[in-house]
């Protein structure tokens, strides 16, 4: 079967170092060029090369975020990412060969923060994993730092404290992504943010290629909260939208 590798960056004074990242790529030349920007960048790589190897790398060796393809062999990644999620939380970007929506959104929905379909620029690629895990370092300050108030927009509230969500009164679970886009609309209701505000404002991604990222997290949401409401205004971006009171 196949043999996870393990190999550790010497580079101590660069911004990802010691940071423990997993890469699981079944194509070996992939993923040793991704291991490869990532130990550039300062970072601790793992590489696993299907799924139950994967998963066990994950158990043993406690990585702080998971770069995974959706392709692999003995169990695909959406099954590595539901096992791992259950594990502990852990910061997924997913990689598709296939630029299909659903398989974003079901990869959004068992617990990915981002996505990325092939091919992609290794300099994106490592400017998402920092962005990934600057958003931890934000959510783990958040919950240790008092805030103000709960936020509540009609049934909607948002406890920034405990980076907590809920709707009815019903806790809705949300992936770190999903709240700090959700925080985003949240600061100016009714107001309408271009999908390039939100993709610098969230994933501090300025490239206007991301934009579809934006789009699917956005469907992501509004499963959990309610579709009506976000809005869409067509060609500009999208506005979170107070529910009319009775």
């Amino acid at each position: 079967m196949e043999q996870t590798h393990t190999t550790h960056s010497g580079a101590a004074a660069t911004p990802g170092a010691q940071r423990r990242v997993l890469v699981v790529e079944d194509d070996r030349t992939i993923a040793d060029a991704i291991a490869a920007r990532l130990r550039a960048e300062g970072f601790q790589v793992q590489t696993a090369y299907d799924g139950p190897a994967a998963v066990a790398a994950a158990e043993s060796w406690l990585p702080e975020l998971l770069v995974l393809d959706v392709m692999l062999p003995g169990f695909d990644g959406l099954e590595v990412c539901r096992r791992v999620q259950a594990q502990r939380p852990v910061p997924v970007l997913m990689l598709t060969a296939r630029d299909d929506e659903t398989d974003m959104l079901v990869g959004l929905g068992v617990g990915a923060d981002d996505y990325m379909t092939k091919p992609f620029s290794m300099r994106e690629l490592a400017a998402r994993v920092h962005v990934l895990l600057r958003r931890v370092e934000r959510a783990t300050q958040a919950a240790t730092a008092p805030r103000g108030a709960t936020l509540r927009l009609g049934d909607l509230e948002i406890d920034h404290a405990q980076r907590r969500v809920r709707v009815q009164a019903e806790d809705v679970h949300l992936t770190p992504t999903e709240f700090d886009l959700l925080v985003c609309l949240a600061g100016t209701p009714r107001a309408v943010l271009s999908r390039e505000q939100l993709l610098a404002e969230v994933w501090d991604w300025a490239d206007a290629s991301g934009t579809r990222t934006v789009d699917s997290h956005i469907k992501a949401l509004r499963r959990k909260i309610g579709a009506e409401r976000i809005r869409t205004v067509h060609g500009v971006g999208y506005a979170l939208e107070t529910p009319a009171q009775a």
